[in-house]
């Protein structure tokens, strides 16, 4: 694909900037995100960040942003070391960054947007004055936009192309884009990146983008460097590097590790899961998916791999009544399900979504009442059970108390609020809540995300006990890794569709990169 051939006339910078990382380490207590990362992104250039989730991108962006304060190492603009002490620093040398979420103010609009945003905005406005200074800036930059509409009322396409425009308009020289299109459809996409392409082009700006996507990677950056476990492995020239070459980059050789507790196969007779033809979209309208044929037996772990925003989110919210399907069908035991809560405890579904504190929990209500939520309007605390017309509170905190106790729960009191838990005690809770009572099937979603390597392995292994006492099981996760050491069949995900299936057994990390890439 062709560069835009809108470069932006001379005098909208001074010039673009060269940015150097020399020997970047950022340490979180004893675990090591980043790790003696050195980088040099030259004055002009469209570099692109390759990495898995997980792979330390977003914090060597934040590093050099002045969010964090490295362990080790230094920054060097136009290769003098910096000291970028916050965001406000890294903007008043020219350095700046757009997020993956929008982070303008709806109520206000692009206008007001873009001049609160300067450090020099006086106290009062003189808005005749602000105005004239805008369209002659807006002049000279190749978006389009009417700055006079609330950014509530503008689509993703123009929310995203506003704060690019913002950046521009604060005089960043060096603008990092974090997975800038997964808000925009393939045209705006398209539109956006070629139009930045045009500025590096010009060498009014240096562009550093986050992203996933190897087709965006190959039209729009000149060269690339690929993260992985926060080293950096490799990189170069874009033309010189196959999909080949930046998949085998980004997942490394890796080989299948088996939990030994694995008891029993996956039994053929019993489907517990089917999905066919189904499809929906979320809530922006933009990310759609169309999930042919998935099948889900008893004593089985399928995976499902993909990197973020590939339609997996979408897939979890259809089977957790969070989104409904504007298609097809999915039946549990042979009944169409909804995800609603009498099915679930029918057929006896659990799920447990990424971020359980804010997607499976009320985080002010005790860890007793989050431990009864299955049960509370059941007669003898059992899900099972008839219902009952009052809360048994002897009951709940007797069953709170057993539980906290089986699944090794650290928490002061089982009254505390399930908020004041850590994150893998969280975890621990909702799987208690969960797989306490028999389990046909169940449903996970990154389940071991930002937690320690002793929960992950206890949460993991509570996984695989589900599937050995004849659980179906769907996991959903952004961490191969995860993937390859618990399931039994794995299922790629791209683009809202499943591209590539194998079993585990004779899965290749590899492959699954390239297809998890949209190579296929």
């Amino acid at each position: 694909m062709a560069a835009s051939a809108n470069p932006v006339p001379a005098g909208a910078h001074s010039g673009a900037l060269a940015v150097e990382t020399v020997g970047m380490t950022k340490r979180f207590g004893g675990f090591t995100a980043l790790d003696d990362v050195s980088m040099k992104i030259e004055a002009g250039g469209f570099h692109a960040l390759l990495g898995e989730n997980g792979a330390g991108k977003s914090t060597f962006v934040k590093c050099v942003m002045g969010f964090y304060a490295p362990t080790a190492g230094s920054v060097l603009i136009d290769g003098r070391e910096a000291e970028i002490t916050g965001p406000k620093g890294a903007q008043a040398r020219g350095l700046g960054m757009v997020y993956q979420h929008f982070t303008l103010v709806p109520s206000l609009t692009g206008a007001e947007n873009l001049v609160i945003g300067r450090a020099d905005a006086p106290a009062i406005l003189d808005w005749t004055a602000e105005r004239a200074a805008l369209a002659d800036f807006m002049a000279r930059m190749p978006f389009r936009l009417n700055l006079d509409r609330p950014v509530a009322e503008l689509a993703a396409g123009e929310k995203q192309k506003l704060e690019i425009v913002k950046q521009l308009y604060l005089k960043a020289r060096f603008l990092i884009l974090d997975e800038p299109t997964s808000v925009l459809t393939p045209a705006e996409a398209e539109e956006v990146l070629g139009l930045l392409r045009g500025m590096a082009d010009a060498g009014t700006l240096t562009v550093l983008m986050i992203s996933h996507k190897f087709r965006e990677v190959e039209a729009f950056a000149r060269s690339l460097s690929v993260l992985r476990r926060g080293r950096l492995v490799g990189g170069g020239a874009v033309g010189a590097l196959s999909r080949d070459d930046m998949a085998a980059m980004m997942v490394g050789e890796r080989t299948v590790r088996t939990i030994a507790a694995r008891i029993g196969e996956p039994d053929p007779a019993r489907e517990i899961l089917r999905v066919d033809g189904l499809t929906a979209t979320d809530v922006s309208g933009l990310r759609r998916i169309d999930v042919a044929d998935l099948r889900v037996r008893a004593h089985e772990i399928v995976g499902i791999a993909g990197v973020s925003g590939n339609g997996q989110k979408e897939l979890a919210d259809v089977l957790g009544g969070q989104i409904r399907a504007t298609g097809g069908r999915v039946a549990v035991q042979g009944e169409p399900y909804r995800g609603t809560r009498a099915e679930s405890r029918r057929h006896r579904v659990r799920f447990i979504p990424e971020e359980p504190l804010r997607n499976a929990c009320a985080p002010r209500m005790s860890v007793a009442e989050n431990l009864a939520f299955r049960a509370f309007d059941r007669r003898g605390d059992d899900p099972a059970g008839p219902p009952t017309l009052w809360l048994d509170r002897r009951a709940m905190s007797r069953r709170a108390k057993d539980l906290i106790a089986r699944f090794k729960v650290k928490t002061a009191s089982s009254e505390a609020p399930i908020a004041t838990l850590s994150g893998g005690n969280v975890q621990r809770a909702v799987l208690a809540r969960e797989l306490t009572d028999p389990v046909d099937l169940l449903i996970v979603v990154n389940p071991c995300f930002g937690l320690d390597f002793a929960a992950v392995a206890e949460i993991r292994s509570r996984i695989v006990a589900a599937r050995n006492a004849g659980a179906a099981v769907l996991l959903i996760s952004e961490d191969l890794d995860e993937i390859l050491e618990l399931s039994d069949r794995i299922v790629v995900m791209s683009d809202g569709r499943l591209v590539y299936e194998t079993p585990a057994a004779a899965a290749e990390a590899g492959v699954i990169g390239r297809h998890m890439a949209g190579h296929h």
